[in-house]
């Protein structure tokens, strides 16, 4: 499958920029110590093969899919082979004893980059999952934040992404929070980031689901009124290794090129890539129309898809890197955005969340999702959260 003709691009973003820094990208990651935290998801797994190809002195990953990091490892072993410096990959959570007691174990790093996130909107759904999402994507990351200035890193590098921009779900604001929270750490630490496009086929995401619904012969089910930015697994390793190595303080990277990253609907993505496995698609009207004839109509070499109006919780009709009052540089790269900042905090409003989540945390159960969103609030009061009372998981 041509990934980036199904996502209707003609070419990389990323090539031209790699190319022209690839003497600085050798030069820096080559003498350096490296963690990676959350490396075995699709932007972890595409970040460590971006840095294992410069051969850094030391790569060590850490993650808590055992699975997903068996895969790395051959895959890495399978193309990139082996190279000269300390290549670990270990299955831990970084909210543990264990992450800690392993940090104190090894000589300092050089640069952190944490990848780890709960990226799905459909997670925000009830109060214990979107606890977990903000001790994930944000407290997580201050813990690690902290760790690597007490070894004294050189950057600290965290993904964010472009949800995190005017965000109109939780999952996006719990991002734009993490940002917020990396300013505070920035007075320690160098820190960068990067707001992301979607990564395309990446685990989890609709276009993933394309995949495991042709594996298992099953119809194909998408909004027609939603549109995405898309970037290759690649490229997403790429814009996270640019960031974290070029990356001024406070520095927030973004894909950008006019012409060739537009906006796609995911309808469309589905008919390209059925199109591409040789299938002719197949509209139905319902869920159960797709779901009763794809047997019939696959032996025909077509295959019945659902396309259907957004109307769950969270979801944008449209994605934006940057906010009106940021700062862009356009300048100093062909195909990557900066956006750039100054510290700004209100370490009152900062310490007032942490209390309050860390009381809930503590709280008795039932939790109530009301009291976490109040808390977004007081940190994102521009945050246009609208609850629909229905959720992805309601969807094919």
């Amino acid at each position: 499958m041509n990934i980036l003709k199904t996502i209707g691009r003609t070419r990389a973003l990323f090539d031209e920029d790699v190319t022209n820094h690839a003497s600085e990208l050798v030069s820096v990651i080559s003498q350096s110590r490296i963690l990676v935290i959350g490396g075995a998801g699709t932007i972890g797994q595409a970040v460590t093969r971006e840095f294992f190809k410069r051969d850094p002195k030391a790569l060590h990953v850490v993650d808590i899919s055992e699975n997903n990091m068996v895969e790395l490892v051959r895959d890495i072993r399978s193309t990139l082979g082996y190279g000269s410096g300390d290549f670990q990959t270990l299955p831990l959570d970084v909210n543990s004893r264990y992450f800690d007691a392993f940090i104190e174990s090894q000589p300092d790093y050089d640069i952190v980059c944490n990848l780890s996130a709960l990226k799905h909107v459909r997670s925000e759904k009830d109060p214990y999952t979107l606890m977990r999402m903000l001790e994930v994507n944000v407290f997580n990351t201050v813990k690690t934040a902290r760790q690597a200035a007490a070894m004294g890193a050189r950057k600290y590098f965290a993904v964010s992404t472009d949800k995190a921009a005017n965000p109109v779900n939780l999952m996006g604001g719990s991002k734009r929070i993490m940002e917020k929270f990396l300013h505070r750490e920035s007075a320690n630490i160098p820190v960068s980031m990067a707001r992301f496009a979607n990564v395309a086929f990446s685990d989890g995401s609709l276009l993933h689901g394309f995949n495991q619904r042709l594996m298992k012969r099953q119809p194909i089910s998408a909004p027609d009124d939603v549109k995405r930015y898309f970037v290759t697994p690649q490229e997403s390793g790429e814009l996270c290794m640019m960031s974290a190595v070029f990356g001024e303080n406070l520095d927030i990277f973004f894909p950008h090129q006019d012409g060739e990253l537009e906006l796609t609907k995911f309808s469309d993505i589905a008919i390209r890539f059925l199109e591409g496995h040789g299938y002719e698609p197949v509209p139905c009207a319902t869920e159960d129309e797709a779901r009763n004839r794809a047997a019939e109509l696959i032996a025909q070499r077509k295959w019945p898809v659902y396309f259907f109006t957004s109307d769950t919780t969270g979801e944008k009709a449209y994605e934006e890197f940057f906010m009106g009052n940021e700062t862009l540089d356009f300048d100093r790269f062909q195909s990557l955005g900066v956006i750039k900042n100054q510290p700004d905090f209100d370490s009152t409003a900062l310490e007032a969340f942490e209390a309050g989540i860390a009381a809930l945390r503590q709280s008795p159960g039932p939790w109530k999702k009301s009291d976490i969103v109040d808390w977004y609030l007081t940190l994102l009061p521009e945050l246009s959260h609208e609850e629909k009372g229905k959720y992805l998981d309601s969807r094919m």
